[in-house]
């Protein structure tokens, strides 16, 4: 249930009210952006909630019992505010949302909360955006538990996997560019695909502080999983962590971890099962 101010119920009360719907988005790096749909600035406990974001939000519903409730947030990419290459760095992943209602005159005397969450799957189409935003009741569409699985469950470098990252973590530098997702450092040696599926961290350059996924290596050359925001150039810097494909040989061979190795590569499959039934019916 909301709880609602007395002047907040007071003025809800009456015939004619002047509201303005306000967001705040927090990142998990700590920025904060703060929106309304009013046509003028909206300031709310000394806090600044922007009239030039071109937010464009889809209504707000919530339902009763545990079904998701469904709310998109819309609008221009735009500096200062939510920013494509930001959006292509992953800078908006999971952040928080809080959206509420004030009395645009009398901004400070009570807010009408509407929901609360973070941000889903981000999309972008021609300079603009469409956010997803996720209620808490989402989280109960997660699954609990775990299930038998041939690969390993555990993340490289966790609690479960217990593999030291410091130890197969290198740095370098790049020698050389080849596309938006692919670079070269010439003096790196390791075996193919040592570092496929790992972690490239930029530490130098216009990408840096950014992250990406590595799809395959092979003779110093990086391919990414998706394209950099920003132009990656000869001489950036970066740190690269070996990458982990799941399976148990690559647990006991590269890492010589086998012994917390999170899965159960030797429990019989379908194709076993199909097989023995197949014979017994013979």
């Amino acid at each position: 249930m909301k709880q609602l101010s007395t002047g907040m119920q007071a003025y809800l009360a009456q015939e004619v009210t002047t509201l303005a719907t306000c967001w705040k988005l927090t990142r998990r790096d700590g920025l904060v952006l703060r929106f309304t749909d009013h046509d003028a600035d909206v300031v709310v406990a000394g806090e600044q909630y922007r009239a030039s974001s071109g937010i464009n939000p889809s209504a707000v519903s919530s339902h009763l019992g545990l079904s998701a409730d469904n709310l998109e947030l819309g609008g221009m990419l735009q500096e200062g505010g939510i920013a494509e290459a930001d959006v292509l760095a992953g800078k908006f992943d999971h952040a928080a949302v809080r959206i509420f209602m004030v009395n645009n005159n009398a901004p400070d005397a009570g807010e009408l909360p509407l929901k609360s969450g973070w941000l889903g799957e981000v999309s972008l189409k021609g300079g603009s955006f469409v956010a997803e935003i996720r209620g808490i009741s989402s989280l109960l569409q997660q699954a609990i538990g775990q299930v038998y699985t041939a690969t390993c469950r555990a993340k490289l470098g966790d609690a479960r996997c217990g593999v030291n990252l410091t130890s197969i973590t290198v740095s370098g530098t790049i020698s050389a560019v080849e596309a938006a997702h692919a670079f070269v450092d010439a003096t790196r040696h390791e075996t193919k695909n040592y570092f496929a599926y790992g972690v490239v961290h930029f530490t130098s350059g216009a990408n840096a502080g950014l992250r990406m996924e590595v799809r395959e290596y092979g003779a110093g050359r990086f391919n990414l999983f998706l394209p950099m925001p920003n132009a990656m150039a000869v001489g950036d810097s970066y740190t690269a962590v070996a990458g982990c494909d799941k399976l148990f040989d690559t647990c006991a061979g590269r890492f010589g971890n086998a012994v917390n190795f999170r899965g159960e590569p030797h429990v019989p499959g379908m194709d076993k099962l199909f097989e023995t039934s197949a014979t017994r019916s013979k």
